[in-house]
């Protein structure tokens, strides 16, 4: 039985090209999953970034709601105008307090609104140093004092120096504190453990304090750091795991965890969470509690 050859032929040329389909259709679809995974990618990358745009404008807002609150409570003071600078702080409040996370344009878009209060600040400034000297003026007239200049430059002096001392009695009155400092392991379960520790039940490491009352101290932003001193007199930190470092008497100190917090002297409980991913050596550990660059708070522990 005779092959035909050109039949042969053709059925060689038809299954060539059938392989090579195969192939264009295996690259296409490699080149297909490759740009999906690029744009999910890109998209993860956009909403983390969207997300951390939103927590600093939202500690833009409270920074400039906290500048105005300054400013209204001078001005109200020396009987000036307060309405403009609470609309605007009313406006922020509303936006800082929205459910929802901004987007770009959104956010873009109050940032320019936050830099250009800044000029209202200084006009109001300028407004309140305008309304200190008219209020010294009518004083002066009111109570008709005829000092020599010499007697005027000794009044402020020691106005100054007594101005000075109370400001630093006052700084010190304001200072928080730390108080109801509990420490505590957490198992693997969930379970918690106060008092003597031992590595098997410290899955993670809970810090739990509350804010004592404090009326003299300013209502606003805080940041409050939590340090975890092993047993050498060394913090315990992983910047991986969120710790850092943090300003404390001119030098750069590291912190275990870290809150940024709205105070608002309601005696707020705080709690903090630190998963080491490691043993803990056994001996005696000690959590320090800074705002502000000073020490609000202290406790011991033991890892058995």
């Amino acid at each position: 039985m005779e092959t035909n050859p050109q039949k042969v032929k053709r059925s060689d040329n038809g299954k060539n090209i059938l392989i090579i389909v195969l192939i264009i259709l295996v690259i296409i679809s490699g080149i297909k999953l490759y740009t999906d995974h690029l744009d999910k990618t890109r998209k993860s990358e956009e909403i983390l970034i969207l997300s951390e745009d939103n927590n600093e404008l939202n500690r833009r807002i409270d920074s400039m709601t906290y500048q105005l609150d300054l400013r209204i409570n001078e001005i109200n003071k020396l009987g000036g105008d307060i309405a403009s600078l609470e609309e605007i702080r009313n406006q922020l409040t509303a936006e800082r307090n929205l459910d929802r996370k901004r987007s770009a344009e959104e956010i873009t878009a109050l940032n320019r609104r936050i830099a250009s209060y800044t000029s209202t600040l200084q006009e109001k400034d300028e407004e309140i140093i305008r309304l200190r000297e008219v209020n010294q003026q009518l004083f002066a007239e009111n109570e008709n004092l005829k000092t020599t200049q010499a007697e005027i430059q000794d009044e402020v002096v020691q106005l100054n120096i007594t101005k000075q001392e109370l400001q630093e009695k006052v700084n010190i009155a304001a200072r928080l504190k730390a108080e109801n400092i509990t420490v505590a392991a957490v198992n693997a379960r969930g379970r918690e453990r106060e008092d003597g520790f031992r590595n098997r039940q410290l899955e993670r490491l809970k810090v739990t304090f509350n804010l004592a009352d404090n009326k003299v101290a300013i209502h606003g932003p805080r940041d409050v750091y939590v340090q975890i001193i092993a047993p050498n007199n060394q913090p315990i930190f992983d910047v991986a795991r969120g710790s850092g470092t943090f300003s404390l008497d001119g030098r750069e100190e590291f912190f275990t965890v870290h809150q940024d917090i709205l105070f608002d002297n309601s005696q707020q409980e705080l709690t903090y969470f630190y998963e080491k991913g490691s043993k803990y050596v056994t001996g005696i550990y000690e959590v320090r509690i800074y705002v502000d660059g000073y020490q609000i708070g202290t406790k011991s522990f033991e890892v058995k």
